[in-house]
């Protein structure tokens, strides 16, 4: 029988593998972020030293869907990538932006 813990983190890592394959040769996007986004606030979003975010990342979350990204706030997605989640619900406000209402 699988731990449900583990079968979270598995089924995180299915997820995101299928990701990668249905993008194909396409540019990848999350939640209306690019993949350029992504990685340019991926400092920011990592422990155990996270750095400001850059004037790339706060662009690029600028047109993000935030609800969407708030959706995954407990979802066992953002750990395995190595994002952390209260760091992650964090960055818009640092961006100047303002989070969903529930997030």
């Amino acid at each position: 029988m699988v731990k449900m813990g583990s079968f979270n983190k598995l089924m995180a890592i299915l997820v995101v593998t299928m990701l990668v394959f249905v993008e194909g040769s396409r540019a990848f996007s999350f939640c209306n972020m690019s993949d350029d986004g992504l990685t340019a606030c991926k400092p920011s979003v990592t422990e155990p030293n996270p750095s400001d975010p850059t004037a790339e990342c706060c662009k690029d979350l600028s047109g993000a869907d935030l609800d969407c990204l708030c959706s995954y706030k407990t979802s066992p997605v953002l750990p395995t990538l190595g994002i952390s989640p209260k760091l992650a619900m964090g960055l818009p406000a640092k961006c100047g932006l303002t989070p969903p209402a529930n997030c």
